[in-house]
């Protein structure tokens, strides 16, 4: 039985370890947090298939520079002399341009579609118990036709992809969502799109985890990565270390510092996203995104959430207080009957996301170790291709013929 360590426990991570053991691996996952906190638990819970559109996309550089110096702004780019992020911008800037935006749209709309229905087989397969996952769709609420006629053409190309989509006006908004005033002229509305509660599903995929014998290490840091030839010999952390077979770097938006120790090139930013959760009801039943003020709104288990931000400052938690309060007004713009309040303000939550410079995940083997698999790099997507990731990399372990083409998410691929 080959042993496997896992670096890094965010939903890549546990979801690899997930089909691993299903294939018989031994599994060890090393995580240098206490699992409780991060993008994985932070985000919106989308599973978004209607997200065909990379980050990296034409306007997004010129977008950046022009909201470089508002800190409170949805897409911050904090200016600093780093030559990682400098080289990080530069494969972005190249990276945005029509042709490749078309060639990543068929990319990213079927490892969607084989997420979505991995997440609907782990749920009928009872192994977590229960946990909401719903197919209400996805709401693109918009206040101007600029905004409409913008997400009018993503629909057209959706629809076209043979995805769900329909257009709604104000009195079909209402129909869809009569518990909530929403100011807005209408919606998109992508029927393909699902919707779940991490923190709901991360703590019960944790305790499966554990009950079938995978070896979770937390807050447990990876120091050095021993070699020997094109060999991965020695994983050294600061209370162990281990020897294993095969290694699985999942560790998000520190995959790029864990990969330099290898002499590997890996570039990655870390995109800070924020959430506030609104406990109260709110009369929200169908997850929406607010376009005007670029945040998504989540109704979740017990809460609903408002998320938003793309905030590229470095890998730090530091909360920017302009940007959870741009969160909360943005809120308030659409559903003017909700006020958050200061007790949930205080009680935001950062993560970050792991960004490559196109916008595609890397998930592929390393040419350098044999032994070496990256998962990582998936932005705004990670929850929403967490299972379809983690099945990838056990059919890679499993010399399985993947269940799609890996070449565009080599890991190894050039900007």
């Amino acid at each position: 039985m080959k042993n496997v360590v896992v670096i890094g426990a965010g939903i890549v991570g546990l979801s690899t370890a997930y089909y691993l053991l299903k294939e018989g691996f031994q599994v060890t996952i090393i995580d240098k947090g206490d699992i409780t906190s991060g993008a994985s638990f932070v985000n919106a819970g989308y599973i978004t298939p209607s997200h065909i559109i990379p980050l990296a996309s034409p306007g997004m550089i010129a977008k950046g520079i022009k909201m470089m110096f508002n800190s409170a702004s949805p897409f911050y780019m904090k200016p600093r002399l780093d030559t990682d992020f400098l080289k990080w911008s530069w494969y972005f800037h190249k990276s945005s341009t029509l042709a490749k935006v078309e060639k990543a749209i068929p990319l990213i709309k079927d490892i969607n579609l084989i997420s979505r229905q991995l997440f609907t087989d782990i749920k009928n397969s009872g192994d977590l118990g229960d946990f909401q996952l719903e197919r209400k769709g996805l709401l693109m609420l918009y206040k101007t036709e600029a905004s409409y006629l913008h997400e009018k053409k993503v629909a057209e190309r959706v629809n076209f992809e043979g995805l769900e989509v329909s257009d709604l006006n104000k009195s079909e908004l209402h129909k869809l969502e009569p518990n909530v005033n929403i100011e807005a002229e209408g919606a998109i509305h992508y029927e393909c799109d699902g919707h779940t509660t991490p923190t709901e599903i991360m703590p019960k995929l944790l305790i499966y985890l554990k009950q079938q014998g995978v070896v979770i290490k937390t807050n447990e840091e990876v120091l050095d990565i021993k070699t020997s030839g094109t060999i991965i010999k020695e994983i050294i952390t600061d209370k162990d270390s281990y020897r294993p077979d095969e290694v699985v770097l999942a560790a998000g938006s520190w995959s790029g510092n864990l990969a330099k120790k290898l002499n590997l090139k890996l570039s990655l930013q870390g995109g800070k996203g924020y959430s506030i959760n609104v406990a109260r009801e709110t009369g929200i039943s169908v997850p929406a995104i607010l376009m005007e003020s670029k945040m998504a709104v989540t109704p979740m288990n017990g809460f609903t959430r408002f998320a938003g931000t793309m905030e590229f400052s470095g890998n730090n938690d530091v909360v920017r207080k302009e940007r959870v309060h741009a969160i909360a007004n943005g809120a308030h713009s659409f559903y003017p009957d909700i006020e958050i309040n200061d007790t949930e303000i205080n009680a935001v939550k950062t993560g970050l996301r792991p960004v490559s410079p196109d916008g595609l995940p890397y998930i592929g083997k390393s040419s350098k170790f044999t032994n070496l698999t990256i998962a990582t790099g998936h932005a705004m997507m990670g929850w929403s291709l967490g299972p379809a990731t983690g099945k990838l990399v056990a059919e890679l372990l499993s010399d399985t013929k993947p269940s799609m083409n890996l070449t565009a998410f080599s890991p190894e691929r050039t900007f």
